[in-house]
């Protein structure tokens, strides 16, 4: 059965809906609040509702955000891959959201930002796993040496998404996930910073040299996704209004992952990933992937015929 392992931590969202950001001194007009799971969880998710088997292999903690976390784990069908850490609870990140539909974040971690060697070499991979890695892993004092070594082994089929603080991971950290990654999935600002490229198609080129090849995400306009030695090609976005458009990466790279794992071509699996992360921002929160069941048909209006293999369940397949 094919599986992704999210190797990133997972943190409890404090989501704020406001009127507009504050500038320095100010305050926000607020107009609703809510605690929610965020960070890693996202992506997990969208994979999860699109078919896929799911196992997290970051950290999980105990206290009242970490139990809150285990439960939202279970209701998804997440496996819990490693033990908890029995002393520091889960982070948090405050996220407000605009009338825009814009976000902004504030985060700082707790027992998602603690991975060991030990822990790593616990982690119960097997073959054909798909592993996933945010940038802020290696952000994090308390995970990066342990993951900058793991990486240097190579350890399995990795997609990389650098995160925001991609300018702040320290240069051998990111070279690991780099060379270890199979994919890379980035916005455009992420791959600015990697690349040095403003034009996200020659973002996407120069982010292209490894096994698979990369994807390059920008908002509204879609996605550019290159394979090894080839041009980019860009992926028409599917247009929606946006409500919220916290989480929408998250769900792009999880349904990217889902559907390349379930035998999609390349440039199929990004316009699924990019129905997928349109839909997640009509409505507001930041888990709210769509199931398959709304995912396919929109696909299909755009490709009459259908790829031999489905995003049926993993569960209902054989892989």
């Amino acid at each position: 059965m094919t599986r992704l392992v999210q190797l990133s931590g997972v943190i409890m969202d404090h989501v704020y809906r406001v009127q507009a950001v504050p500038a320095p001194g100010g305050e926000a007009v607020v107009r609703s609040a809510s605690l929610t799971p965020g960070g890693g969880f996202n992506a997990m998710v969208a994979a999860r509702r699109m078919g896929m088997a799911v196992g997290y292999g970051g950290t999980l903690g105990t206290g009242a955000f970490a139990d809150r976390i285990a439960g939202a784990l279970a209701d998804e069908g997440i496996t819990l891959l490693r033990p908890r850490h029995p002393t520091l609870d889960q982070g948090c990140c405050t996220v407000l959201i605009d009338d825009a539909g814009e976000r902004s974040f504030i985060a700082s971690e707790g027992a998602d930002g603690v991975v060991t060697e030990a822990d790593l070499a616990a982690l119960p991979l097997i073959a054909g796993d798909w592993l996933l890695l945010s940038g802020y892993a290696l952000f994090y004092a308390g995970s990066r040496a342990a993951l900058t070594g793991w990486l240097q082994t190579r350890p399995g089929r990795l997609v990389f998404d650098p995160c925001p603080q991609v300018a702040a991971i320290p240069p051998e950290a990111l070279a690991a996930s780099l060379q270890a990654a199979h994919w890379v999935s980035a916005n455009r600002a992420e791959a600015l910073v990697l690349t040095g490229q403003a034009d996200p198609a020659r973002a996407a080129v120069a982010l292209a040299d490894r096994p698979g090849g990369a994807v390059v995400r920008d908002g509204a306009a879609g996605a550019w996704l290159a394979l090894p030695g080839q041009a980019a090609q860009h992926v028409p976005a599917h247009k929606v209004a946006a409500i919220d458009t916290n989480g929408a990466g998250d769900t792009h790279v999880g349904a990217f992952i889902a559907a390349l794992a379930a035998g999609y071509a390349p440039a199929d699996a990004c316009q699924i990933a990019n129905i997928a992360a349109a839909l997640s921002i009509t409505k507001a929160g930041p888990a709210t992937s769509p199931r398959l069941t709304e995912v396919l048909p929109l696909f299909e209006v755009l490709h009459r015929t259908a790829p031999s293999t489905d995003l049926a369940p993993q569960s209902e397949r054989e892989i």
